[in-house]
C-alpha cells in the first residue's frame, strides 16, 4: 500500500517537539541539529502524522537526523513514505549519499533502514553514553552505540 502524504518543511520545532521526541529522547540534542537542519512535516488529510529532519554534513552527504511516525500511525506506510520523500529531497539538493544513525538497540529501526536500501557503515562506540545524559534501554537492550547506515544516491552501489 502506498500512503501518499502533504511533506512541507517547517520553522517552528516547537510545534512538532511531541514527535521529534518519538525518536530522539533529548529535545537539547534535537533543538541543537534544527539550527544546522531543515524540519519536514508529514501531514495526511490535514492531520500531523510524522516528521523528520536532514542536516547537510558536507561533500554531499545529507543526514537523516529524525524521523519519527505518531504512535497511531505507525504500521500504516508512514515511514517508508517519509524515508522516500528524504530521498527525493536529498537527490533534489543534489547530494550523493543520504546517512542515518540509530541506536545499536533499536532492532526495528536497523531492519527499516536495510530493507529501505540503507547498509551499515561505521558504528560510533559509546555514541549515546556520550552525549544523553540518562541511560537509553531498547528490547531489554543497552543503547550504548549509534549506527550510521548510508545510501548512495548516484551510481549503482546500493
Amino acid at each position: 500500500m502506498t500512503i501518499t502524504l502533504d511533506i512541507r518543511q517547517e520553522t517552528d520545532a516547537a510545534l512538532y517537539m511531541d514527535l521529534l521526541l518519538l525518536a530522539d529522547p533529548s529535545e537539547a540534542m534535537i533543538m541543537d541539529y534544527l539550527a544546522d537542519g531543515t524540519l519536514h512535516v508529514a501531514k495526511w488529510d490535514s492531520v500531523v502524522v510524522g516528521v523528520f529532519v536532514l542536516v547537510p554534513l558536507g561533500d554531499g552527504i545529507l543526514e537523516l537526523k529524525n524521523i519519527a511516525v505518531a504512535e497511531e500511525w505507525q504500521g500504516k506506510g508512514v515511514g517508508r513514505a517519509l524515508v522516500e520523500a528524504a530521498i527525493a529531497e536529498a537527490q533534489g539538493q543534489g547530494a550523493t549519499r543520504l546517512e542515518v544513525g540509530t541506536g545499536n538497540s533499536s532492532l526495528r529501526q536497523l531492519a527499516f533502514y536495510q530493507k529501505a536500501g540503507f547498509r551499515m557503515q561505521r558504528i560510533a562506540k559509546n555514541y549515546f553514553m556520550l552525549n544523553y545524559p540518562d541511560p537509553i534501554v531498547e528490547n531489554g537492550i543497552p543503547c550504548r552505540d549509534m549506527v550510521v547506515l548510508s545510501l548512495d544516491l548516484v551510481g549503482e552501489s546500493q
